[in-house]
């Protein structure tokens, strides 16, 4: 090997011309306000993303039948989600009961009664959360 064939990898010289420089934002909408900008006016930055608050409705259930005795919470009928999205609800939900779940046949089984530990999830989600059944 040829020492004159090597990329350098301690980030090399920096750039000495902006291909952004001739470039004009004539007829553009203008973009969003910078962070210091929207700071020094005294807006609240918030980490947390706005859910959609229209999703749907979720029936939640509870469940002792071929369980074993056992109770589960059954949340069902999620329209327009795909399966990753109900397994990270299911990954929430289980870290906020504390116990253990599965996404089984389109729906989201939890370990033990926890009807309003999981209807508080779904409505963060902005899920409209509907108990059903007994």
């Amino acid at each position: 090997m040829n020492g004159k064939n090597r990329i350098p990898t301690n980030g090399g010289q920096p750039l000495t011309q902006s291909p952004f420089d001739k470039l004009e934002s004539v007829g553009l909408p203008p973009g969003p306000p910078s962070e210091a900008a929207s700071t020094a006016a005294g807006a609240v930055t918030s980490s947390r993303k706005v859910a959609n608050k229209n999703r749907g409705r979720v029936d939640i259930t509870r469940q002792t039948a071929h369980r074993g005795g056992k109770t589960v919470t059954v949340v069902g009928g999620f329209v327009g989600i795909g399966l990753p999205e109900k397994e990270s609800l299911a990954k929430a939900m289980q870290r906020a009961c504390g116990t253990g779940g599965t996404v089984k046949d389109g729906q989201i089984e939890i370990q033990g009664d926890k009807r309003a530990e999981v209807a508080k999830i779904l409505t963060e989600a902005g899920f409209r959360p509907v108990f059903a059944g007994g």
